[in-house]
C-alpha cells in the first residue's frame, strides 16, 4: 500500500459526503500502521503485528481531516417531541437512557453490562477510552430516579431475553457478564443501531436533521443554562479530562455533583414535559 493508494481510499469516503467518517478512517489507518511499525520493539504490542514487517506508514503523507465544530442544538419543543417519539424497543431505550444519563456517548453506553450497575447506589459504570489514554477511564454515572428505573428495566429485560433464547444453562452468560443490550436471539445490539433509529425519528419529525452529537451538545447547553458549572458538566459528560491535573492530581469523584446535576436535569425534562 502506497500513500497514493491510501489517499484514494480516503477520498472515496470523503467524496461520498461522509467527511467525519473519512477522518475517523484516516486516524484508524494511521494508528494501525504505526502500531505495526513499532511492534517488533514494543513488548506491549500484539506480537502478530510484527509479522507484517511494516517499515513505513503510508498514511503519514495524508493531511489530517479536521473535525468541523457542530452548532445544531434542539429546542425544548424538539427535545420533547424527540423523547415522545421513542418507543419501548431496545434502540429507543438506548436513545432514552443516553438523554436521562446526561448525554453519554452511545458507544460507551452500549458496552455496559449487568455488573456495571450498582443497584444500591443507582450508579452506572462506563469506561471512557477517548483521547490518548493508555487505559480506559472509569466513568461513574449516579442516575436520577427515571434513569435508574430504566436501567433496572434493562437488566430484567436482558435476563428474560437470554432465557427466551433457549440456550442451555452452561451456555448462558452469567448475570454479571450479561450485556444490558441483549437483542433478539440473545445477541448484543449493534453499536450502529440506535444511530440508524435516530435518523428515522428525525425524518418523521420533519425538522432540521440532528444526530447523537447534537443531542449531547443540546444537553450540555441546557445544563449550562440551568446553572450547572463547567467543571461538573465536564465530569458528567467525561470530556476535557485528560490534562495533568485530572490525570495525576484531582482524585475527587464528583459523584455528589453529578448526582445533583442529573436530578436537576430530570426535573428540567419534566418541566418541559419531555418526561412524566
Amino acid at each position: 500500500m502506497t500513500p497514493r493508494d491510501m489517499a484514494t481510499i480516503i477520498r472515496r469516503v470523503r467524496e461520498a459526503g461522509k467527511e467525519r467518517t473519512a477522518g475517523v478512517l484516516l486516524s484508524y489507518l494511521r494508528a494501525a500502521y504505526a502500531m505495526a511499525i513499532r511492534a517488533p520493539y514494543d513488548s506491549a504490542a500484539n506480537a502478530t503485528m510484527a509479522t507484517f514487517a511494516v517499515e513505513m506508514n503510508p498514511v503519514d503523507a495524508i493531511p489530517t481531516i479536521p473535525v468541523r465544530a457542530g452548532h445544531r442544538t434542539l429546542s425544548a419543543a424538539e427535545l420533547r417531541n424527540y423523547l415522545t417519539a421513542l418507543s419501548d424497543e431496545l434502540p429507543d431505550l438506548a436513545l432514552r437512557l443516553a438523554v436521562l444519563a446526561g448525554g453519554q456517548r452511545m458507544s460507551q453506553l452500549l458496552r455496559t453490562r449487568v455488573a456495571d450497575y450498582n443497584e444500591d447506589t443507582q450508579t452506572l459504570r462506563l469506561w471512557d477510552t477517548k483521547g490518548k489514554r493508555r487505559e480506559p477511564r472509569e466513568h461513574l454515572i449516579p442516575l436520577a430516579p427515571k434513569g435508574a428505573a430504566l436501567v433496572a428495566r434493562l437488566i430484567e429485560r436482558a435476563q428474560q431475553k437470554v432465557e427466551q433464547a433457549g440456550s442451555s444453562a452452561s451456555d448462558r452468560p452469567r448475570p454479571p457478564s450479561l450485556s444490558l443490550w441483549v437483542s433478539t436471539g440473545g445477541a448484543t445490539m449493534a453499536e450502529t443501531t440506535p444511530g440508524k433509529r435516530l435518523v428515522e425519528i428525525t425524518a418523521a419529525m420533519k425538522t432540521e436533521p440532528f444526530n447523537l452529537r447534537d443531542i449531547r451538545r443540546t444537553i450540555e447547553t441546557m445544563l449550562a443554562s440551568m446553572g450547572i458549572s463547567r467543571e461538573t458538566r465536564a465530569q458528567l459528560l467525561s470530556h476535557g479530562l485528560s490534562g495533568v491535573q485530572s490525570v495525576h492530581y484531582d482524585r475527587h469523584s464528583y459523584i455528589n455533583e453529578k448526582r445533583a446535576a442529573l436530578q436537576a436535569w430530570e426535573a428540567h425534562l419534566a418541566s418541559i414535559k419531555a418526561i412524566s
